[in-house]
């Protein structure tokens, strides 16, 4: 398992290097620029904004300073939030995404997987029919309707929980209930599904009718052998789910006025602020490579069968 866990660490190198490289050449190449703008830059306040950040050098020399500054753990100044780097931006905003992401795959697995088990169970009953019904809405509806009615209904209408806001200010933790459920929901609805039609799968297998015919209780032949191999699919998923949520987080922040690091991406984006798009697509990378190998390790555990030889 160890020889394993460094091989995939080790592979992770040249993934992270071929992202940022290409990244960097496709955004340095598109048209515009981050000093840009409606009214027009005199060229000599130009030359000097070029000169500061070394964008008066070939493009290929700008490119081996910027992965220098990478192995030294420095992303660059920002072009527009001149006052900040890009560490400070993100540093500042990505536990924010991160701690939203994690409650809301939380949530999502956690009523995913008992309602997709009880779908399962109760197949072709009015419990199957229900949630798989609820899972449709969830996939089918996209964030942006989603949010603004949840809004609309919770927030203006019974006057349950704020309109927005952050954990930080007055109304603490409630700020964080209408965003987390709502970044949740077609999460929850593929997993339940997963759950349901893995769990159907499992159900049917020989080993499971063989601990039946042992005369193990069906409680224990659920939690032993159906829910432990039908998870197997689910942690398949969580991933790039968990990749998804905090990249997916970008409608919901600015929804709910989050102090995520999708409202710099959203902003870093229409700025065509270079230095702060390639750290928020290098952190984005990180946390899916980074996920796909803790799923790929907790195969092991779920599956014995898997080796890592």
């Amino acid at each position: 398992m160890g020889k394993y866990i460094i091989k995939r660490v080790l592979g992770l190198i040249p993934t992270l290097f071929f992202i940022v490289t290409i990244s960097f050449f496709m955004i340095r190449l598109a048209p515009g620029g981050p000093f840009s703008s409606e009214k027009k830059v005199p060229p000599e306040v130009l030359a000097n904004l070029e000169k500061r950040y070394h964008m008066d050098e070939p493009l290929l020399m700008q490119y081996v300073r910027y992965l220098g500054d990478i192995l030294h753990g420095d992303l660059g100044p920002s072009f527009k939030n001149k006052d900040f780097t890009v560490n400070q931006l993100i540093g500042s905003s990505m536990p924010n995404s991160l701690m939203l992401g994690l409650v809301a795959l939380v949530i999502a697995l956690v009523f995913g997987v008992t309602f997709g088990l009880l779908s399962a169970v109760k197949q072709n009953t009015w419990v199957d029919y229900t949630t798989m019904s609820f899972a449709s809405i969830g996939l089918s509806i996209p964030l942006f309707v989603i949010g603004p009615v949840a809004v609309l209904v919770f927030a203006l209408k019974l006057q349950w929980l704020p309109t927005s806001g952050w954990i930080t200010g007055r109304q603490g933790l409630k700020t964080l209930i209408m965003p987390a459920f709502t970044l949740a929901l077609p999460r929850f609805a593929s997993i339940a599904r997963l759950t349901r039609a893995s769990v159907l799968e499992t159900l049917r297998s020989d080993y499971v009718r063989t601990a039946r015919a042992k005369g193990l209780k069906n409680s224990v032949v659920m939690v032993k052998h159906v829910l432990k191999g039908a998870l197997m699919p689910v942690v398949s998923y969580l991933g790039p789910a968990f990749a998804s949520i905090v990249t997916g987080s970008v409608v919901i922040e600015q929804v709910f006025l989050v102090p995520g690091i999708g409202n710099f991406f959203v902003k870093s984006a229409i700025n065509r602020d270079y230095t702060l798009i390639l750290g928020t697509v290098i952190v984005y990378s990180l946390i899916l490579v980074v996920m796909n190998l803790i799923v790929d390790i907790l195969y092991g555990f779920l599956d014995p069968r898997i080796s890592y030889k």
